[in-house]
C-alpha cells in the first residue's frame, strides 16, 4: 500500500544529509562490487539507499556506538553507515559508509570538519 505524499511526509521525523565523503564511500564500494560480479554493485547501492532513507523515521532506533555516532548495518553486505542525529535541526548526518573490517574512529576527524 502506497501512502499519500502528505501522509508519508508527516511520518518523517528527520531530514537526511549525506556528506560527500560518504557518497564517495558508497561509489567506491559500488565500483568494487561491480568488478566482482555484474550487477552486484547496483544491488549494494540500492540497499544502502533504501536503508539510509529509512533513517528519516527510525534513526533513534540505533544505539550510540562511539561518542555521539550511531551505526546501521547494511543488510547482506559487510558495511556500516555511520551517522549522527542533530536534534536541534531534526537532521541525520551520514558521514561514512565503511567496511566492517575498518576502524570506525578514523572518521572522527572527518565528522569534526
Amino acid at each position: 500500500m502506497k501512502l499519500p505524499k502528505a501522509l508519508n511526509h508527516k511520518m518523517s521525523k528527520f531530514k537526511v544529509k549525506i556528506d560527500s565523503d560518504a557518497l564517495l564511500d558508497i561509489q567506491e564500494a559500488t565500483d568494487w562490487y561491480n568488478k566482482q560480479l555484474a550487477g552486484l554493485g547496483s544491488r549494494f547501492q540500492k540497499q544502502v539507499k533504501q536503508q539510509i532513507n529509512s533513517l528519516k523515521v527510525n534513526a533513534e532506533n540505533y544505539s550510540v556506538r562511539y561518542n555521539d555516532v550511531r551505526c546501521m548495518t547494511i543488510k547482506k553486505f559487510p558495511f556500516l553507515v555511520h551517522f549522527i542525529i542533530e536534534n536541534s535541526t531534526e537532521t541525520v548526518k551520514v558521514f561514512a559508509v565503511i567496511h566492517t573490517s575498518r576502524n570506525p574512529t578514523i572518521w572522527e576527524e572527518k565528522r569534526k570538519s
